[in-house]
């Protein structure tokens, strides 16, 4: 099982001040459409821009304080952001967390198309996510 870093969700009410500020100020760059997550008829419904440091995603979202609700799970990663790795095998790493007794909200494809997501915290209450990208999808 591997996993790597893959994005950096930051919220706010302002998202285009948010987009500008990462893109003008710390100068990265617009992600390709190509590259972004299909949030298309998923659970997501706010604005989110997405940058790039050639590397790493950062998914500038407004912040949605409903989502744990519409998700139907307790960890609402829209209401202040998140880290974000990908895997190759989310049912091992789902194993891995029963093990060590850390709960985790399974959303499953809720929010975004073609990725299967889990959300927990650290010890210092940060918000993590782990997902895997079907073999279909091209993000």
């Amino acid at each position: 099982m591997k996993l790597t870093l893959h994005h950096i969700n930051v919220v706010s009410s302002d998202v285009p001040g948010l987009d500008d500020f990462y893109r003008n100020v710390l100068g990265l760059a617009a992600e390709a459409t190509s590259a972004r997550p299909n949030l298309a008829g998923g659970g997501v419904q706010t604005d989110v821009a997405f940058v790039t440091d050639g590397a790493t995603q950062f998914h500038l979202a407004e912040r949605d304080m409903s989502f744990g609700f519409r998700s139907k799970q307790a960890i609402n990663p829209l209401e202040r952001g998140h880290i974000a790795f990908r895997t190759d095998d989310i049912a091992a790493f789902k194993k891995r967390l029963d093990e060590r007794g850390i709960p985790y909200s399974d959303i499953g494809k809720f929010a975004v198309a073609g990725w299967q997501q889990i959300f927990f915290y650290d010890p210092a209450g940060t918000i993590i996510e782990v997902h895997q990208v079907d073999a279909d999808t091209k993000d």
